[in-house]
């Protein structure tokens, strides 16, 4: 792994975000950019949102208002290492302050509603004018994708949204205590951090070994092989070499209905009685993307501005735009600080679009499939796009787990919430 972070000033590219700069803004806006800064909303501040209006700040150029209810930030990313005992919840933790002494004005509201014509995003008690709107709501769960799971969510905790991995080390405090079946399941793709569910087994796999805990995990995959494709291989030698006694992997089984008072999950391959169960559910865009006509599942955009293909004005980072980008919290902050520059270029009437045919390189990703405590395996996507094209990804993924990798999660984390919030 290369040791120079790849979202670097050296490496952002200031890209068109507009038809042809200031020149195409509409006179009331216009004036508006004129008498004042520049009004920028960021909706959601986790990698993504935080990624763009850090940058969008630091500039000093744009007022920039932040949505985000929670009031400190947890990271999914590495989450795991609390879901499975081996770090205290405060240890993925950061408080806002970077972003409040920076001039951000935080208003702990979710976004409710977005007028586009009136450039206006509405909360529960507000109503905020934007000049360029900046969206990173994250994921909403297809709860109706599983029969049975709305009538027994307080039983089943997903856990892949900040903060609710608490209720789901919970689960596994019980299970690792008492044993039984812990059934984890994965959905098809695409779903925020393809390897976390992998990882979630391997980790309580180990804790298992180590506990003497008696029982097994069955994982019901739906796929036919780990997810994404290039890294099947090293999560299956991890799978049979470390945990045979273990898991139970279930490749090719589809989830059809789950009964949480009787504990059955129903698949395309029987019933599975479960004394705990994890189910991560299929996920899409939360509902303010569709209210906002920017998308069905997820959010439609242009690369590689990440524009809305419906508005010019507003960007969609992070899970919830619908590129075949990785879902994963390193794109989503690149992608923010990317739409950053964006929107400075246009401020100052220096954006430039692409021409049809350019290869323009894109935000990349590193992400971390934990396999123990201390091991790990590296996953680095590359990705460019020929503008007007579907974007292309290169996969360097370690082939097999290591603890240089181990190390190496823990420091790139670090490095990434320095780079974030400190």
């Amino acid at each position: 792994m290369k040791s120079s972070h790849p979202n670097s000033p050296a490496r952002r590219l200031v890209l068109q975000a507009g038809v042809a700069g200031l020149a195409t803004l509409s006179a009331g806006c216009a004036s508006t950019l004129s008498a004042a800064k520049p009004r920028v909303v960021v909706v959601g501040a986790g990698w993504g949102g935080i990624g763009a209006a850090r940058a969008l700040a630091e500039s000093g150029k744009v007022a920039v208002t932040l949505l985000e209810p929670n009031d400190s930030f947890m990271s999914c990313p590495l989450s795991v290492l609390y879901i499975a005992g081996h770090q205290p919840a405060s240890d993925f933790q950061r408080s806002y302050k970077t972003l409040d002494d920076l001039g951000v004005q935080r208003v702990r509201e979710r976004a409710t509603a977005i007028d586009r014509s009136a450039r206006v995003v509405e909360t529960p008690t507000r109503k905020l004018s934007y000049d360029f709107l900046v969206l990173s709501p994250g994921v909403d769960y297809m709860e109706e994708a599983l029969p049975g799971y709305a009538e027994g969510r307080a039983q089943l905790p997903v856990g892949f949204r900040a903060f609710e991995q608490s209720a789901v080390k919970q689960q596994v405090d019980a299970f690792l205590a008492q044993g039984g079946n812990l059934v984890i399941a994965a959905p098809k793709p695409p779903y925020r951090c393809p390897p976390a569910p992998y990882e979630r087994a391997f980790l309580i796999a180990e804790q298992m070994k180590q506990r003497g805990t008696k029982g097994k995990i069955i994982f019901v995959d739906a796929n036919p092989a780990p997810m994404p494709p290039p890294i099947a291989k090293p999560i299956l030698h991890a799978m049979k070499s470390l945990y045979a006694q273990q898991i139970e992997y279930m490749p090719g089984t589809e989830m059809t209905r789950i009964d949480a008072g009787r504990k059955v999950l129903t698949t395309s391959k029987g019933d599975i009685g479960y004394t705990a169960a994890n189910i991560v559910l299929p996920m899409r865009a939360p509902a303010l993307i569709r209210q906002a006509g920017l998308g069905e599942r997820w959010a439609n955009v242009k690369l590689p501005t990440f524009q809305s293909e419906a508005d010019e004005r507003v960007y969609v980072v992070g899970d919830a735009q619908g590129t075949a980008l990785p879902k994963s919290g390193h794109v989503a902050f690149g992608a923010g600080q990317q739409v950053a520059g964006d929107i400075l270029a246009t401020v100052a009437g220096k954006a430039v679009r692409p021409a049809a045919g350019d290869v323009i390189g894109l935000p990349t990703g590193i992400c971390w499939a934990k396999v123990t405590k201390d091991d790990a395996i590296m996953i680095n996507v590359s990705a460019t796009v020929e503008v007007g094209q579907p974007p292309k990804m290169k996969f360097e993924v370690d082939p097999q787990y290591n603890a240089a990798s181990g190390k190496g999660a823990r420091e790139w984390g670090e490095s990434m919430w320095r780079a974030m919030l400190g």
